[in-house]
């Protein structure tokens, strides 16, 4: 198929069936109670982090990731952060990581101090792949007193965060096991992938932490926020505590245990998160709508190809990613649809090509390269089309 007609209809297609001329990448959907309950919040005055709604969007988190406990906090990256610090992680540890992810993955397990170790994905779902990351691990580490270190840093490698990018299910029963085989904590970063599920279970609870994130451009959204999805009622206390400057419960005075942390989610977030949990069913089912319309009118033509739902999963189609035979084609479809004002984007930068994560170990990442070479993001917001506004 010539190439430029191609582009040409998809634009026509594109003006003909969104809504607006001029689509953004992400935007949130306010279609329940979030005006009401933010009344209520400011009429009760409790619009810092003391107030019922944190309670209750905790609450909520639960129900529907059927995660233990959920902590509340004002970021999905300082949810990583508390997990790092909860787990005494320091200068003299290796934290594994996939080089296709947004930079708070990275920067949370800096804050530590810790080195980074990037592996690669595998293509099906742009999760770290486990094959590879089983060879990567038999050949650089060693075992000693129950550790697994780093043979050519001498460092302990002490967990690997797994990455559920834009929505989708990483592998994450077979990552699982290589965790196991080596003594490594298993973290999700789970921000992208509230709403999705694999085998009936939500991300970012099958491994020994998770968290999630709502910031301004998630499937839903608090303004700024995240979450925590915990085990143990212990660990739910002390994450309570020290993401409130650990600050101890003693009448008319001001006594803290430990050094603590700002990172408590507000009354005012959490009010609207309130709000938009009551409606994620309706907001996913809307973008499905999406990716259902760009399978049809990208895939029939074998200009592209969309990443392809997992088998057993439920995903919340959080950034409908597109993946192009090559950049010259990626570009010029960018380049076609930003100048009729489409918001797509290419998708994450993969970190070890920055200059700040330059010096890191990593694993050969050639995956991680070409997916970068070949994908973008589609605009993806909820509700885009007038034909779902009208259901």
């Amino acid at each position: 198929m010539n190439e430029n007609y191609f582009l040409n209809n998809i634009t026509i297609d594109f003006k003909k069936n969104f809504k607006n001329k001029s689509t953004q990448l992400h935007t949130p959907a306010f279609k329940g109670n979030e005006i009401k309950y933010l009344n209520e919040c400011i009429k009760s005055t409790f619009v810092s982090y003391v107030g019922n709604f944190v309670n209750k969007f905790e609450n909520k988190i639960c129900r529907v990731t059927k995660s233990n406990y959920s902590v509340a906090v004002n970021s999905g990256t300082a949810a990583l952060h508390l997990i790092f610090h909860y787990l005494g992680i320091n200068e003299k540890n290796e934290v594994l990581l996939p080089s296709l992810t947004y930079v708070a993955t990275a920067n949370a397990v800096k804050y530590c101090n810790a080195s980074l170790n990037f592996v690669d994905i595998e293509k099906e779902t742009l999760g770290v792949c486990p094959n590879k990351l089983d060879i990567y691990l038999k050949k650089i580490t060693l075992f000693k007193k129950g550790k697994t270190y780093n043979k050519f840093s001498g460092k302990e490698i002490k967990a690997l965060i797994v990455v559920h990018l834009y929505g989708f299910p990483s592998k994450i029963l077979e990552i699982k096991n290589v965790c196991k085989k080596y003594k490594l904590i298993l973290i999700e970063d789970a921000a992208e992938a509230v709403g999705s599920y694999y085998k009936g279970q939500h991300l970012g609870t099958f491994g020994d932490f998770g968290m999630l994130s709502f910031n301004g451009n998630k499937v839903i959204t608090t303004g700024g926020g995240g979450a925590l999805l915990l085990k143990t009622k212990h660990q739910k206390n002390y994450f309570k505590h020290i993401s409130t400057h650990a600050k101890l419960n003693i009448k008319n005075d001001h006594v803290h245990d430990m050094i603590g942390f700002n990172y408590r989610m507000i009354n005012l977030s959490a009010a609207i998160g309130c709000a938009q949990l009551e409606n994620l069913n309706k907001i996913i089912k809307s973008k499905k709508q999406n990716y259902k319309f760009y399978k049809k009118k990208l895939e029939k033509k074998n200009y592209c190809s969309l990443i392809k739902v997992p088998k057993y999963s439920k995903i919340n189609y959080w950034l409908i990613t597109a993946i192009f035979e090559n950049k010259t084609y990626k570009n010029k479809f960018i380049k076609k649809l930003n100048n009729i004002g489409f918001g797509l984007r290419n998708i994450w930068r993969p970190l070890h090509t920055l200059n700040i994560f330059s010096n890191s170990q990593r694993d050969n990442l050639d995956n991680s390269n070409e997916i970068f070479e070949k994908a973008i993001n589609l605009p993806s917001s909820p509700f885009l089309f007038d034909k779902i506004n009208e259901d």
